[in-house]
């Protein structure tokens, strides 16, 4: 069963989701602070990089399992045209309303 994207709990989560869904570069850039940072399987990584190379340039889609911590926990399966589909955390931090930095990883 998933949760709706449009039913998240956190606006900030639910706007980088729905971005990050419809692929649209602009709208997910807005979702985030200007100095946002974030890791994939507890690295580091290049935010601008990252986005292009596993959401913008391979069809990234978030199907969201459950979500904790007020909407700022998900577990989601995350698919790609480059991976496939696996099952997913993502942890994110939130600052004035945009996310300042989210973490992902397999679950």
């Amino acid at each position: 069963m998933t949760i709706p994207v449009d039913q998240l709990s956190d606006p900030a989560v639910r706007a980088f989701v729905t971005a990050l869904n419809a692929n649209d570069q602009t709208a997910l850039f807005q979702a985030l602070t200007a100095d946002a940072t974030m890791s994939d399987d507890g690295s580091d990584r290049n935010v601008g990089e990252w986005l292009d190379r596993e959401v913008f340039g391979s069809r990234g889609h978030m199907d969201v399992e459950s979500e904790s911590d007020g909407g700022r926990a998900l577990v989601a399966n995350y698919r790609n045209d480059t991976w496939g589909e696996m099952r997913t955390k993502w942890l994110f931090t939130v600052d004035g309303g945009k996310i300042s930095r989210f973490e992902t990883g397999q679950a």
